[in-house]
């Protein structure tokens, strides 16, 4: 099984960081993996994305144009991104960050309320972590503990202390994201 996945938003969202932990999830697991971050100059407020392939296979290229899942943090995210999903794949997108929704009747529409539910449980740093949980509901294409283990791998020591608030914000997001 392959799984082709785009995360865009802005810098400061915990876009790369996300795909990152994903991609350190996947290899865990044995499984084939790329991660191909693209950014601006500005390193936070730019626009950021990262495309992660996960699969059983080898992986032929890390560049595409269409993607099973897209997970949209922004306005011009989803502009620049919806039409990327393939037919019958997902778009996740948080509430928070995009005033005119999804209209693709063609793919499968989940929203997240991640930006709330994270500053009103002042959760704020696990945003990304709230969205992730989010997706691993829908495509469980890593295990929750792989991603543990790839937040103590990809997360400096002096941030260890955080990894039981990012367990508990996946468990938030598994349980908040809901169809559009």
């Amino acid at each position: 099984m392959k799984h082709e996945i785009i995360i865009a938003g802005f810098g400061g969202q915990g876009v790369l960081s996300m795909g990152k932990i994903l991609a350190y999830s996947g290899l865990m697991e044995n499984k084939e993996v790329t991660w191909m971050p693209a950014y601006g100059p500005e390193q936070r407020g730019g626009t950021a994305n990262v495309t992660v392939i996960i699969s059983d296979e080898r992986i032929s290229s890390p560049i595409l144009s269409k993607y099973d899942c897209a997970i949209i943090l922004n306005q011009p995210s989803l502009a620049k991104f919806e039409d990327k999903v393939k037919p019958g794949g997902i778009l996740i997108y948080d509430g928070y960050g995009i005033i005119n929704p999804p209209t693709r009747k063609d793919i499968k529409v989940y929203r997240i309320d991640a930006m709330d539910e994270a500053n009103e449980r002042n959760m704020a740093k696990t945003f990304n972590m709230i969205v992730l949980g989010g997706l691993l509901k829908l495509m469980p294409v890593v295990s929750t503990e792989s991603v543990v283990k790839a937040l103590r791998k990809t997360l400096p020591e002096r941030h260890h202390h955080l990894i039981p608030m990012n367990e508990e914000a996946i468990r938030i997001g598994m349980e908040i994201i809901k169809e559009a």
